[in-house]
């Protein structure tokens, strides 16, 4: 697989000095990807970052992923893009308006659309993986050597 990345510049930046190839315009970016996968926070800057122009430009046989936030994408914009056939397919896990109870939302009604709850991410291997990792965290607190202690200051109180 090739991977490219588009970001707001500090992480493209990142993204050169790691290696990985970039593309030279948001629109390029949205050309060109077979499969784009969205990792970003929502705040303020990126809320509806990616806009129904966007989307016009995906291919008919690409693939959007959503496993962040809903918000990234402008309202309604989605919906719109994948019943027009740009991009061809979506899959997501967060919507619009969570929790998901609307069960005549399109999305969820869209043959070209896979949806998830919100917890896509989870398998028996993470779970096992992160319990067992905060375990141990109670356990050391317990034993009084803390582990992954954010402010090391507040344990001198």
């Amino acid at each position: 697989m090739n991977v490219l990345v588009w970001a707001r510049d500090i992480s493209l930046a990142r993204g050169r000095i790691d290696g990985y190839a970039t593309a030279s315009s948001k629109k390029e970016f949205f050309e060109t990807c077979d499969v784009l996968s969205l990792h970003m926070r929502l705040v303020d800057a990126t809320r509806s970052i990616v806009t129904a122009e966007d989307l016009a430009c995906m291919k008919p046989t690409a693939l959007l992923v959503n496993t962040s936030r809903a918000g990234l994408i402008a309202p309604d914009a989605l919906i719109n893009a994948l019943r027009t056939g740009r991009p061809g397919m979506a899959a997501v896990d967060v919507y619009e308006n969570e929790p998901m109870l609307d069960t005549n939302n399109p999305l969820l009604t869209m043959d070209n659309v896979v949806c998830t709850p919100h917890i896509g991410y989870v398998s028996v291997d993470e779970y096992e993986i992160h319990f067992t990792d905060i375990f141990d965290q109670i356990l050391a607190y317990v034993a009084g050597t803390p582990i992954h202690v954010v402010n090391p200051k507040a344990l001198e109180q």
